[in-house]
């Protein structure tokens, strides 16, 4: 007999009415010949009026009450969808996180979970009960309620269905599964019926808002299939499941409406710096995105990166303190700006992505301030007057609104070629990792690899105005010349600086093509350097995690390697460093991340 989990948001249990249909859904999934779990969020609006409620008492409510007072909203949705499945014949029990055994850290508010115990469950399942299980909550080592965060009951119930290895996890939701980009802002947006972990991993930590990517991290962890359904209908939903549409170049774009960017001018160009800077974030648990450290000049070097306007003032904070221990440097901000992206796991093995992106945006007369890629994303930062606008002109300009294939039968799709025995690799050292954690979300860094064939290509001065990514880029792309790792940044003059690695054997297409291209702006500056090597650490939920940067970083600053550029994802933090310091960096990341070399 399968187990399935059910999870039901809270515009999903309201209301009487939608309560007794959620619990139809279960019943009739038990009455189908499965066991069945059902997480449940706090109803409607409960949880902003507990904590309105609290802001009435005091300006300052203590992280451990507030946790207390929270949790009272999935016990109430728990009880009284317990009272509807037993309303229409079948039994039922309800549980807090306590009672089911989720045990988590002490960080009150945003706990994670350490471990999840099954018995009970699956004693009340045997039992032939119908599981209602408190999404959001667990309990620490001392019996202290904590609660999960944002999403956190999301995270409940693949969890639940990771431990429980069920055969799925149905996410109930107010729309009709994950859409090509957010419709409320993209009418011609369309449903996908099948979608990556990888994919769905960047577009949901990258601003798309149907899933939250802490519960991917799960997915993706113990190989959980992911059924995102509406809650009012039969629709069939999206299947978040370990491969997507093999089609899809270009499976979804993204928009972070509320960035800020934060930029260090004039720092030493030396090893450490990138430490330095990735450990003062992780000290207040800030994500850093869009990280952008353009070539040395002279000894000294500039970088920017991006976080969440609310995150601004204690990144500020941060910033100045390391460029205080560094000895030289400014610090500088810009707001009101917005991060577009677009993901694919199709990037990977096609020319000209990069170049149509752009094209898009130029010809949408949208300027580019930042750019940031990884093997499956690429993302810009623009005038967030200009977002929406960005947002539609990639959208159409990959013509997303394209209706795709059926939606699979569900069941996971295993590559079947010789082609893709790296990936199978991959996955099973993937799995060997998940096996050893000590806690269920500990972090995943599964591989390290390294690549010595590639080649840099740098131009400074460039016009900041917009088409200049895309004419750059394009050239390349017609010349056949597949680029890897991008990254563009503003200079304190106000030119833009645009960085990119090429393989080593196509760097002389790549500097003809970029030279002709930069012709059009004098003042453009054309440097490369032929040696270079990259190396990325892959694994999951890699800049959510502030941890992982910053022992990357220290480690290569601790056996003297200097970082020449930065590209970070979900799934994977890039670096580029002088082929010469190439081996040397590959052995220690692998030491670090206590994995085997070959």
């Amino acid at each position: 007999m399968s187990i399935l989990v059910q999870k039901f948001g809270g515009t999903s249990v309201a209301t009487p009415a939608k309560i007794l249909a959620a619990a139809g859904r279960a019943v009739a999934a038990k009455r189908a010949g499965n066991q069945v779990v059902v997480v449940v969020s706090a109803r409607g609006h409960k949880t902003d009026e507990l904590i309105e409620l609290a802001r009435e008492i005091t300006d300052t409510p203590p992280a451990r009450e507030m946790d207390m007072l929270l949790s009272t909203g999935e016990q109430e949705s728990v009880a009284l969808l317990a009272m509807a499945v037993q309303k229409l014949g079948e039994q039922a029990i309800s549980m807090t996180g306590a009672q089911i055994g989720i045990v988590t850290d002490s960080t009150h508010t945003k706990a994670r979970i350490r471990s999840i115990s099954t018995e009970r469950m699956r004693q009340a399942l045997e039992a032939g009960k119908i599981v209602i299980a408190a999404g959001f909550q667990g309990i620490d080592d001392q019996f202290n309620i904590t609660t999960l965060g944002r999403g956190g009951s999301d995270t409940t119930a693949v969890a639940l269905a990771a431990v429980l290895k069920a055969a799925v996890c149905e996410i109930y939701t107010d729309v009709e599964g994950v859409f090509t980009t957010d419709p409320r802002l993209v009418p011609e947006a369309r449903k996908i019926p099948r979608v990556s972990y990888d994919d769905i991993l960047e577009l949901s930590s990258l601003g798309a808002g149907v899933m939250h990517s802490r519960s991917i991290e799960f997915a993706k962890k113990y190989r959980v299939p992911v059924l995102v359904r509406p809650a009012y209908s039969d629709g069939e939903g999206t299947l978040i499941a370990p491969y997507g549409d093999d089609e899809d170049v270009v499976t979804g774009a993204a928009l972070a409406k509320s960035e800020a960017r934060v930029s260090l001018w004039d720092i030493p160009d030396r090893p450490g710096v990138m430490s330095l800077i990735f450990t003062k974030m992780a000290e207040r648990k800030i994500p850093i995105d869009m990280v952008v450290q353009n070539v040395g000049a002279h000894g000294l070097a500039n970088v920017s990166f991006t976080v969440e306007q609310d995150e601004l003032a204690e990144t500020l904070t941060a910033a100045q303190q390391a460029v205080e221990v560094l000895g030289s440097g400014t610090v500088q901000h810009g707001t009101n700006l917005s991060k577009v992206s677009v993901v694919g796991s199709g990037m990977q093995t096609h020319t000209g992505v990069a170049a149509q992106m752009f094209a898009a945006l130029a010809s949408a007369g949208v300027n580019i301030g930042m750019i940031t890629t990884s093997d499956i994303k690429i993302s810009v930062l623009v005038d967030r007057a200009q977002a929406e606008t960005a947002l539609q002109a990639v959208h159409a300009g990959f013509d997303l609104h394209r209706e795709q294939p059926a939606l699979p039968a569900l069941g996971v799709q295993q590559p079947d070629d010789e082609s893709d025995e790296s990936e199978k690799a991959r996955e099973e050292r993937a799995r060997d990792v998940v096996s050893r954690l000590a806690s269920m979300e500990d972090i995943v860094v599964s591989q390290v690899e390294f690549d010595n064939d590639q080649s840099l290509v740098a131009l400074r001065g460039l016009a900041d105005v917009p088409g200049v990514a895309a004419a750059v880029f394009a050239a390349n792309a017609r010349a056949g010349v597949m680029v890897d790792v991008i990254v563009q940044n503003v200079s304190q003059s106000g030119h833009s600086h645009i960085s990119f690695t090429v393989p080593r054997e196509a760097l002389d297409k790549s500097i003809e093509a970029t030279r002709t291209a930069a012709a059009q702006w004098s003042g453009a500056e054309l440097s490369h350097e032929r040696d270079i090597a990259k190396l990325s650490v892959l694994g999951i939920g890699l800049r959510t995690h502030t941890g992982v940067g910053e022992k990357m970083f220290r480690a290569l600053a601790d056996a003297g390697v200097n970082v020449k550029m930065i590209s970070t994802s979900e799934v994977r933090i890039s670096t580029v460093v002088d082929r010469a310091h190439g081996e040397a960096a590959y052995k220690c990341l692998m030491a670090t991340f206590g994995l085997k070399t070959k």
